[in-house]
């Protein structure tokens, strides 16, 4: 885990004494709320529909017992009690008073973590892989260049102001996790022929309004290099993205409308230019010193299976359903990777209180050597954990509501805050979660119905990412009327695709009807065990649009 430096220190205290004043001097009416806005916006804070929201980064997802222990602290003292892990393996404080903020972000200060960049149009918080450092057939523990990445971002001159917000993702892995197709850079580490880490560059993805898939602009960018050439890709966007019109100044329009091959043109050029410099070139030194925070931490030497997990499996089919679901296999034999779901029956995605995060953060300490990860679908990682251990872990996830066996089931929503908080949003969607998730709370169900991913977004922003969703639904407004839109196909992973819009909207009495109708559809028109987003590719929409709008 990276460890700040006297820099980092500097810079992150210096932030919160500005903001100070600036916070003072809007509660005293001395600057407006528009001037005030972009002021707030670069550390993290927004004004939602009820209240001030401060959003906290969480750095590739990585988090420390102290770290998580501070979270639980800043949700009783200055929240009501839980926080909200969002989709960008960030956390969420939705109720604190404007006048506190600054003192809560001086004791988060002091276990290294900051709000900076998390709002407002910069590169945002970089997100990564949940499993890194754990799962077998990783090329490379992808938060080193997402660390590397972060320095290089914040407070970058050129790209405080660009014409809209930018997400970059990093994955080491085949199998994507961090769903890097959909963010506007997306990285890839990849080897070449010579055995060389290098990086696959993908660019202009993104959901909201005009979803895209991103486009690969390299096959291979040497390990070295990767910052001009990230550098070149942002300075082609700050010189021509859209400032005129916010709804096409996201990087994934200009792609679009400048076409692949004209953006790879431009991209290389620019990056000739400045790999030439070598002023971004980051020198081994620097690459091996920052790869040394992220070392393995030392496990022991244990067998590959375990007597006493095969007989707690044995005697308790519930902890059993809970190792089949939310345990992954560790690249280190007699470890796992325990997932935990804060996606309870009945309850609002993402959210956990502050004894939760206490528990969590114990646990890491006793049992997952110190760290906890947020994945990108709003749940929690225990990244190194032995199987002799994981019965214990289960019994305190169990009695704090935290070991819910539902991960990747049709209960594990990933849904925005919605008109319950944004005043940008058209629907509810937590509530809808909620009802789903009741809907379908018979685990057996849930298992025999397979992996089966609903995302739902309570505006065309698209902040629950129901353009991927296996099931995506949309909360939109007709005249003064919750209706929701269905669309089929959509994911996330390596094979990431768009989904399909079904046709007419439902209304919130209907939702959930019709979403046991696809599934009843789904069922139906399976073979030999297949996912949802399998059959969906197989047959299409036609089958399941006919039973759907069946009169």
């Amino acid at each position: 885990m990276y460890r700040y430096d006297e820099f980092d220190h500097q810079l992150v205290a210096e932030r919160v004494e500005q903001f100070r004043g600036q916070v003072a001097r809007r509660v005293a009416g001395e600057i407006t709320e528009d001037a005030f806005k972009p002021l707030r916006l670069m550390n993290g804070v927004y004004l939602q529909l009820h209240a001030y929201m401060l959003r906290v980064a969480i750095p590739y997802g990585t988090l420390s017992s102290k770290q998580m222990r501070m979270l639980a602290h800043l949700a009783r003292k200055y929240d009501r009690g839980y926080g909200h892990f969002t989709t960008r393996q960030n956390i969420q404080y939705n109720w604190p008073a404007l006048d506190r903020i600054p003192d809560l972000l001086q004791e988060l200060a002091s276990v290294e973590m900051h709000a900076i960049q998390t709002s407002g149009n910069c590169i945002r918080n970089v997100t990564s892989d949940q499993y890194a450092g754990a799962i077998a057939d990783e090329v490379e523990d992808p938060r080193i260049i997402s660390e590397i990445i972060r320095q290089w971002s914040t407070f970058h001159p050129e790209f405080s102001y660009l014409p809209r917000k930018f997400k970059i993702a990093v994955t080491g892995h085949k199998n994507d996790r961090a769903a890097i197709k959909l963010h506007d850079i997306g990285i890839v580490i990849v080897k070449n022929a010579a055995g060389e880490i290098g990086y696959e560059v993908h660019v202009g993805g993104g959901q909201g309004r005009t979803p895209f898939i991103a486009k690969k602009m390299s096959d291979f960018v040497p390990a070295a290099q990767l910052l001009a050439y990230l550098e070149a890709v942002m300075r082609v966007y700050n010189m021509l993205g859209r400032r005129d019109n916010s709804y096409k100044a996201r990087i994934k329009i200009l792609v679009h409308e400048t076409g692949e091959e004209e953006m790879r043109r431009l991209v290389d050029a620019e990056f000739a230019k400045i790999d030439a410099s070598q002023m971004l070139t980051v020198p081994q030194e620097e690459i091996d010193r920052i790869a040394a925070y992220f070392a393995p931490p030392v496990l022991q030497e244990l067998p590959a299976t375990s007597a006493s997990l095969d007989s707690a499996r044995a005697s308790d089919s519930a902890f059993d359903h809970w190792v089949t679901t939310n345990v992954v296999s560790h690249v280190k034999s007699g470890y796992g990777i325990v997932n935990i779901s804060l996606k309870p029956i009945g309850g609002i995605p993402g959210d956990a209180s502050d004894a939760q995060m206490d528990v969590i953060a114990d646990l890491a300490e006793a049992y997952a050597q110190d760290e906890v990860r947020v994945t990108h679908e709003q749940n929690l990682v225990l990244p190194h954990v032995k199987l002799d251990d994981l019965k214990t872990v289960y019994d305190t996830l169990l009695a704090h509501g935290l070991a819910t066996p539902n991960l990747g089931m049709i209960s594990d929503t990933i849904a925005c805050p919605g008109l319950d908080y944004c005043n940008l949003a058209n629907a509810r969607s937590i509530p809808l979660a909620q009802e789903i998730s009741n809907r379908f709370a018979d685990l057996d169900r849930q298992y025999d119905i397979g992996e089966l991913k609903i995302k739902i977004s309570g505006c065309i922003n698209a902040c629950g990412h129901h353009h991927v969703g296996h099931i995506g639904i949309l909360g939109v407004d007709k005249k003064g009327t919750e209706f929701y839109q269905i669309s089929l196909g959509g994911s996330a992973d390596e094979n990431a695709s768009l989904g399909d819009i079904t046709g007419r909207a439902f209304t919130e009495d209907d939702i959930v009807d019709a979403i046991e109708n696809l599934v009843a559809s789904y069922v139906d028109l399976r073979h030999n065990g297949e996912r949802f987003i399998d059959t969906y590719r197989r047959v299409g929409m036609q089958p399941f649009k006919e039973r759907l709008y069946a009169e």
